[in-house]
């Protein structure tokens, strides 16, 4: 399976298949992770330290995120095409409940940036593609439940992604350019994935970093 898609994508695409999947890899359908790190909600805050757990649902979109800080927790999530975000204070009091469009498009983004962690969600498909635009640097496009979205990747010297940018709702009606940042990739059950993942916002005011986050934990189901 794995010689027959590094012949259908671009080549720095090629070198990281070839580089973070075995030769024999299976296909992931389910995926569990915890994390800890860091959080904060606007650029004036200062950093809270943050646990979460996540569900992903690897054959298709989908995934259910659980974060929890000394003054909130949250629950983060991209079902059946649709997204949502609620926020507690004190995880007791609705502060944040919010869906609609922009929410569906900035979950399903989020699944398909987090997909580093669960890597054969990337491989080309009818509905996933990718694109050359140089030696180190490819776009890849996802359509899904009338979503249409796209990253930017980039690819160090080994083939691992390190970057991913687009542009993101953060607010209803209102794009922003995201970047992802990813590093310091580690083997697990013979895939290569990123234990450090980094999230910011390039806004008029300046970049906002708003998310470090490291994986504690993360268990995988296969297809059969």
């Amino acid at each position: 399976m794995i010689n027959q898609v590094l012949k259908q994508v671009p080549a720095p695409v090629a070198r990281y298949f070839d580089h973070v999947l075995a030769a024999k890899q299976k296909r992931i359908s389910r995926v569990y992770l915890k994390h800890s790190g860091y959080f904060r909600p606007s650029a004036n805050s200062k950093w809270l330290k943050i646990k979460g757990s996540q569900y992903f649902s690897a054959t298709e979109p989908g995934f259910r995120w659980t974060g929890r800080t000394f003054w909130f927790r949250a629950i983060d999530q991209f079902k059946d095409g649709r997204g949502s975000l609620r926020v507690w204070l004190l995880s007791i009091i609705p502060i944040v409940n919010d869906s609609g469009y922009h929410v569906d498009h900035a979950e399903l983004m989020r699944w398909l940036a987090e997909s580093v962690w669960f890597p054969t969600s990337l491989l080309p498909s009818e509905q996933l593609k990718w694109e050359a635009v140089d030696a180190n640097k490819s776009r890849l496009s996802l359509t899904s439940n009338g979503l249409n979205i796209y990253l930017m990747v980039s690819f160090n010297e080994k083939g691992e992604i390190t970057r991913m940018e687009t542009e993101r709702y953060k607010e209803k009606d209102r794009l922003e350019k995201w970047t992802g940042i990813v590093s310091d990739y580690k083997e697990i059950e013979g895939m290569k994935i990123p234990n450090h993942i980094e999230a910011v916002w390039s806004l008029d005011s300046g970049d906002f970093k708003y998310a470090d986050f490291y994986v504690d934990k993360i268990e995988y189901k296969y297809c059969t």
